[in-house]
């Protein structure tokens, strides 16, 4: 069972045959005139309509998802091509040359984003800004970036050509890659923020994701952690068991992570497993209005038992439980089967009705707290339930101002990137910085790509254009991975959450000392 937000994520795949008994009885007359009726429609139309009718555009694009769309925003429907896709999510990896393509914004072309640490694409030294020209003899600058990752894809071992054109070079270049698996890690490599204190991020919950977690704890050396920063922030869930297992290394064993009810189901708990250093340390969890399903039951679980302070942004509210239905033709269904409540009994789910999926998903929002979802945490902290997870501490990001939005909205670091190490060497010492040539080697490209901007503005912004830039350089001149580290080094939301530790290490302390007097009464 899953809940990705945008669409689930990996998640074992339930069988409908089971399921279907559990259901509570409808009538069998009333069914049979629906189906009698859609019949009816459907054989008009496809006798009727002005063109030849496509069975698959018909069932797979219009009667069956809009069927699920006046049920919930989750409830899906995968035609072959994208059930496939999301056995593969789920596994966690594949096979190919491992980089990420996008589309160059002026002409629409394929380009390299950037290759992952490690993969041949990587080895081989194709670069973030290389425009896509060939694989295996066919051009595909014409194609999607979708259609070109397919072909990219490929059994491991398998030989492939690409040919790239790259700023600076007056002839394409060629490379010859094998493919190998390429790990679709969700847990970043924990790494010390600060001495003692450790962080580590997880994107999504997929069928690896809680070994992944143990994995790099016991790397970097659990024992030895002092405080640790949880980073959900864009997490859009994915599997129930992965997020129960996670919240689980933090908890007492037994703990209630959370539980999930329907109609067809009876309330089931899902307990905590706990772990050997995984309750001696206080932890910071950060969390917005992407963090879903997965990424909230988390959270919730750990506010609720006060073994986190929870900072960042109220929660996207996702909390529905899809089972997957494997149909004929290798076509899928994502039902909502089930609610999610946190262990204080608090409902995650925000309120969907009376509203667009548009605004469901992207929309402003208002305070989504139902005043009739009042719970309390195992200290006695008020929390409210029915509009996702609410922090303990508020952040809210500092708004860009207009010339920082131009420069993003220009692409601006990403091209000038590609500019400088067309004509400099990729090999930067570690810790490297952009000292003032290159940034005003930054200065005049700016304005040559018309991006326009005052002194005044540059001054202001001084510190913000050096980070940015220093982020996407070290791409190229190191890792993908190394710049994503740079990048949590200088977010402010991060040094916030190293402040907040204090207050984390209060509610942990006061945890304990609920749990020494609990046992001394027992005892007594």
């Amino acid at each position: 069972m899953l809940g990705g937000l945008f669409g689930p994520g990996a998640l074992p795949v339930a069988a409908a045959g089971p399921q279907s008994s559990q259901r509570a009885p409808t009538s069998d007359d009333d069914l049979k005139a629906s189906i009698q009726e859609f019949t009816k429609v459907y054989d008009v139309v496809d006798e009727n309509y002005a063109d030849k009718l496509s069975p698959d555009k018909a069932l797979y694009s219009g009667a069956i998802p809009g069927m699920l769309r006046t049920l919930d925003p989750h409830s899906n429907f995968f035609d072959p091509k994208e059930f496939a896709g999301l056995r593969e999510e789920q596994h966690g990896s594949y096979y190919g040359i491992g980089m990420m393509i996008g589309q160059q914004p002026r002409t629409g072309k394929p380009i390299v984003v950037h290759p992952f640490g490690g993969t041949p694409a990587y080895k081989a030294g194709i670069r973030p800004g290389d425009m896509l020209l060939e694989v295996n003899d066919k051009r595909v600058d014409n194609l999607t970036t979708s259609q070109v990752a397919e072909m990219l894809k490929g059994p491991k071992g398998t030989k492939v050509q690409v040919v790239v054109t790259r700023e600076g070079s007056a002839k394409p270049i060629t490379f010859n890659l094998v493919r190998d698996e390429i790990p679709r890690n969700s847990v970043w490599k924990a790494f010390w923020i600060r001495p003692g204190i450790a962080y580590i991020r997880i994107e999504s919950f997929t069928e690896t994701t809680g070994k992944e977690l143990e994995d790099n704890l016991k790397a970097l050396g659990e024992q030895n952690i002092h405080g640790l920063i949880l980073d959900l922030r864009e997490n859009p869930g994915g599997l129930l068991q992965e997020g129960v297992a996670v919240a689980g290394h933090w908890l007492d064993r037994g703990q209630v992570v959370v539980s999930h009810r329907g109609r067809a189901y009876s309330e089931k708990p899902y307990l905590a497993r706990g772990s050997q250093y995984g309750e001696s340390y206080p932890i910071v969890v950060l969390v917005n209005r992407y963090s879903a399903s997965a990424a909230e039951i988390v959270a919730g679980a750990l506010q609720d038992h006060d073994r986190a302070w929870i900072l960042g942004d109220t929660t996207f509210g996702k909390g529905l439980v899809q089972t997957v239905y494997p149909l004929s033709d290798n076509t899928g269904l994502a039902l909502t089967t089930q609610h999610y409540y946190t262990p204080s009994g608090r409902l995650i789910q925000r309120n969907y009705s009376n509203i667009s999926f548009l605004d469901y998903y992207y929309g402003r929002r208002t305070d989504a707290k139902d005043p009739a979802d009042v719970k309390q945490t195992d200290l006695g902290r008020t929390v409210y339930g029915g509009g996702g997870i609410t922090p303990d501490q508020k952040y809210e990001a500092p708004k860009m101002d207009a010339f920082e939005l131009n420069v993003v909205r220009k692409n601006a670091f990403f091209d000038f990137s590609a500019y400088y190490f067309s004509n400099h060497t990729t090999q930067l010492p570690q810790g490297w910085a952009p000292g003032e040539p290159v940034l005003e080697d930054l200065h005049d490209f700016l304005m040559k790509q018309g991006v326009q901007f005052t002194e005044a503005d540059w001054t202001r912004d001084h510190s913000w254009i050096r980070d940015q830039l220093r982020a996407q350089m070290y791409i190229t001149a190191f890792s993908y991975e190394a710049s994503q580290r740079v990048g949590v080094e200088q977010d402010p939301e991060v040094q916030l959450a190293i402040d907040a530790m204090a207050k984390a290490s209060n509610l942990l302390a006061e945890s304990k000392a609920r749990f020494e007097k609990q046992r001394a009464s027992l005892q007594h």
